[in-house]
């Protein structure tokens, strides 16, 4: 690509973010696609600890989650984007409970589909460049980059937060070799003294240095684990049995959360109302009616019933 000027790199930007609210992203910053230098001790001491689990995955690619050059040559900037998707309704108080996020279809296709339109209008606008888009799809530290990029900070439970929107999105990434203006790193830790997430972790997998035990973690063990629950976190789930938003129902930030209004996302309305009853007998006919499109049918029918009958009294 041959060299911008200071106007045009401003220019792009201001048009990219201006698309990107087009198609409803909440937010969009840009930084300089760089190797992570001050990551790479910290997820090798992450991955030494076992934090991970059973996620072997996560050992994998290792220098392409510091390097955005290695998922794309040449790669100049990183594009990083919040799609909210906090609901206006949940569901019933006491029954068996699925994360908040999982409630519509599957944000993999969703957002992928409005970033494959960005890109589209980008090129149709700014020229050829070559570019990738992300969304928990790839080995991209996601939340670094949306720090770099000004979004926010990351939070005693190691999730992005945005002092206007909390932190109830998801996160997305268009790593191009187009250079453009960059925004400032958010540098202000605003979780001060607070520890809220932490007290109320049940399986006290959120660590006082900003990480996350996911081997300790509920959605660990009710998504990401495929062999049975460890016995030693009996009764203290509370009741989630697909994903956990705990850390996040309790963040003073998440009061600035505000419903999202993307239809796609919107809850099949049975999904709702189920009691503990209804989802003990739920049959494989009804679990693929209700998650046809959704994210809950990576832990499959066996899955849930497993996660189930783990809560049980």
């Amino acid at each position: 690509m041959p060299r911008i000027s200071l106007d045009k790199k401003e220019l792009y930007s201001d048009f990219i973010k201006k698309e990107a609210g087009i198609l409803g992203f909440a937010s969009c910053g840009i930084s300089k696609a760089e190797f992570l230098a001050d990551q790479a001790p910290l997820l090798e001491q992450w991955l030494k600890n076992g934090h991970h689990g059973e996620m072997k995955y996560m050992e994998n690619h290792f220098d392409k989650r510091l390097d955005p050059t290695k998922l794309v040559p040449g790669a100049k900037s990183v594009i990083s984007l919040l799609y909210n998707y906090f609901p206006s309704e949940t569901q019933i108080e006491g029954t068996y409970k699925i994360s908040k996020y999982a409630y519509g279809e599957d944000y993999h296709h969703v957002i992928k589909q409005k970033l494959y339109k960005l890109v589209e209008t980008m090129q149709l606008d700014l020229g050829d460049f070559q570019a990738r888009v992300f969304t928990d799809s790839a080995p991209v530290m996601e939340r670094i980059w949306a720090q770099k990029s000004g979004l926010g900070w990351l939070g005693k439970n190691s999730l992005l937060i945005s002092k206007q929107k909390g932190s109830y999105f998801f996160l997305a990434e268009i790593i191009l070799d187009l250079e453009l203006e960059y925004d400032g790193e958010f540098k202000t830790d605003h979780c001060g003294t607070c520890s809220k997430c932490i007290d109320a972790c049940p399986t006290q997998a959120i660590l006082p240095n900003n990480t996350v035990d996911g081997s300790k973690c509920i959605s660990y063990f009710t998504i990401e684990l495929k062999d049975k629950i460890p016995p030693a976190f009996k009764g203290q789930f509370n009741d989630w049995m697909f994903g956990c938003d705990i850390c996040q129902d309790v963040c003073p930030w998440n009061r600035f959360s505000s419903p999202h209004s993307e239809k796609r996302f919107m809850p099949q309305p049975d999904l709702l109302v189920k009691d503990k009853k209804e989802w003990e007998e739920i049959t494989c006919e009804i679990f693929s009616q209700i998650f046809k499109k959704s994210a809950v049918k990576r832990t499959k029918y066996d899955g849930l019933l497993r996660n189930i009958e783990y809560l049980k009294k």
